[in-house]
C-alpha cells in the first residue's frame, strides 16, 4: 500500500537522495577488504525508490541478490533492469543455501516486525546464509534517541494519521539490546556505529517543501547541511543523536 502511493506521488525524492547518501557512507567504511562474490541485501525499498546502495555493490561485487516482502517494491527494482536476482520473501525463512553470501547488507529491515523475537529469528536465519568468516552490516531503529524512544510509545493509528510514521514499525533495540541480540545469534561484533544524525521530521518535511518550490542548486546545498549532521557520530552522545544504531558483524 505505501509503496503503491510513493510510487504515484514521488514525494520524497529529495529525502531519498539523503537516506542513500547515509546508508552509503555506512557501507562504504565497512566494506569487507577481501574480494566479495555473493551479496545480500535484505530489502530493496531504496533501490526501488532510488539508487539505494545497489551502484557500490555492483562495482565491489560480482553477485547481488535482494529480497523484499512487497511484491509491488520487487516489481518496481526489476522494472529498472538492475543486474540483481530479486525475490519476494521474507527475511525470517530465506529461500537461499546455508552459507551462500559473503556480505549481508541489512538497512532497518528488522524492525518491521511485531516482535523482538523476530528479530532474533531474522538473526538466526542471516546467520545461516552467510558463510563462515562472511560479514553483515546492520542498522536498525535506535531505540536509545530519544524521538525514536517517544514514536515506540506512541499508538501506531495516531502516527500514521499524523503522518509521522506512514509505515508499520515494530519494536528494536539500543546499541546494548542489540548487541547482545546479535551475539546471541553467534556472530561477532568487530564495529558499532550510529547514524541519520538530523532532526528527520523537519528534514522529511523541509526536503518535501524544497523539492517542489526550490532550485536543483537549493536542493544540493539542503543534502549538504543534512550530511553536516552526521559529524555528529564522532561525539560521546551519537548514540542519542543518532536515529539508527548499526553493527558490523562476522560469521
Amino acid at each position: 500500500m505505501i509503496a503503491r502511493k510513493w510510487q504515484r506521488e514521488r514525494r520524497h525524492t529529495l529525502w531519498r537522495q539523503h537516506s542513500d547518501a547515509v546508508n552509503l557512507k555506512l557501507v562504504q567504511n565497512w566494506w569487507p577488504d577481501e574480494p566479495v562474490e555473493h551479496v545480500l541485501k535484505t530489502d530493496l525499498f531504496d533501490e526501488a525508490f532510488g539508487e539505494g546502495v545497489y551502484p557500490y555493490m555492483r562495482s565491489n561485487a560480482k553477485f547481488i541478490s535482494g529480497i523484499d516482502i512487497s511484491d509491488t517494491i520487487v516489481a518496481a527494482v526489476q522494472k529498472k533492469r538492475l543486474n540483481l536476482q530479486a525475490a519476494v520473501a521474507d527475511v525470517r525463512r530465506l529461500p537461499f543455501r546455508s552459507n551462500k553470501f559473503d556480505l549481508i547488507v541489512s538497512n532497518s529491515t528488522l524492525d518491521h516486525f511485531k516482535s523482538l523475537s523476530d528479530i532474533s529469528i531474522a538473526l538466526d536465519e542471516l546467520y545461516r546464509v552467510l558463510r563462515p568468516g562472511g560479514r553483515m552490516l546492520l542498522t536498525l531503529d535506535n531505540l536509545r534517541n530519544p524521538i525514536i524512544a517517544l514514536r515506540q510509545v506512541l499508538p501506531s493509528g495516531l502516527t500514521n494519521t499524523l503522518g509521522l510514521v506512514p509505515y508499520y514499525v515494530g519494536p528494536t533495540y539500543g546499541p546494548r539490546g542489540l548487541s547482545r541480540a546479535v551475539l546471541d545469534a553467534r556472530f561477532r561484533i568487530t564495529n558499532t556505529a550510529s547514524l541519520m544524525h538530523c532532526p528527520r521530521l523537519v528534514a522529511v518535511a523541509a526536503a518535501g517543501f524544497l523539492q517542489r518550490h526550490a532550485k536543483s542548486s537549493a536542493q544540493h546545498r539542503f543534502l549538504r547541511g543534512l550530511m553536516a549532521f552526521e559529524k555528529l557520530s564522532h561525539l560521546p552522545t551519537h548514540s542519542l543523536s543518532g536515529h539508527y544504531v548499526a553493527v558490523n558483524a562476522v560469521k
